[in-house]
């Protein structure tokens, strides 16, 4: 029978390079099997670093950010910032920007969320970060299967079909990354258009009018 628990350090979590490399994804949820919360670990290996991407999400989940090690400056809000060294708790409520670098190398910090009242649902965002992880090394073909499971797992996503959009324009298929763009968009406009306009994934697709009408440009 297998135990019922599980024991694991920060570094013994894989590390995924997302946002270029800019940030560190260390899936807690993924490695433990936890379906009742999403919980993840970010890390920053140099001070200046993402350790929370810059985001925001109207009907989101409740977060709450520990920072386990280093030093972690917060943007919230409407600009408020945050120093957070490690022990600090900064929980943020649905609707919220926001936004943390490292301030000292090795800075980490779990994040823990779900959606009040609702069955947790895992994101889309994770099944993006790792089909990007498999692309930038080379295996289109396998990146393609994550992210095409993540969207099976919950299509009405806008963050699978936005991470899907990324995808199929980085590996040459203009009109079904627009499509997907569009199903995005549905889902909720404001982040999708914050997030596509300055995106490098959709360079090849910028000038593409079809594209500019998604996002207001």
């Amino acid at each position: 029978m297998d135990r019922p628990y599980e024991v694991a350090t920060i570094d013994d979590l894989d590390k995924v390079p997302v946002l270029q490399g800019a940030l560190t994804w260390r899936p807690v949820r993924r490695r433990f099997g936890i379906e009742a919360f999403g919980v993840n670990v970010f890390s920053a290996e140099r001070a200046g670093e993402l350790v929370i991407e810059d985001h925001y999400e109207r009907e989101g989940p409740e977060e709450l950010y520990v920072v386990l090690r280093g030093r972690a400056a917060f943007t919230l809000g409407d600009g408020e910032e945050v120093d957070a060294p490690a022990g600090t708790l900064v929980f943020v409520r649905p609707g919220t920007h926001r936004v943390a670098t490292a301030r000292e190398p090795g800075t980490a910090v779990l994040g823990v969320g779900a959606k009040p009242g609702e069955p947790f649902e895992p994101s889309g965002w994770e099944w993006g970060a790792i089909a990007f992880a498999h692309l930038n090394r080379g295996d289109e073909e396998e990146g393609r299967r994550v992210i095409e499971d993540g969207v099976a797992r919950d299509p009405d996503s806008w963050a699978a079909q936005y991470n899907l959009a990324c995808f199929e324009a980085r590996t040459g298929h203009p009109e079904e990354a627009l499509e997907a763009l569009g199903r995005a968009v549905e889902g909720d406009p404001e982040s999708v258009r914050r997030f596509a306009t300055g995106d490098e994934d959709f360079a090849s697709i910028r000038d593409d009018s079809r594209f500019r009408e998604l996002i207001g440009g």
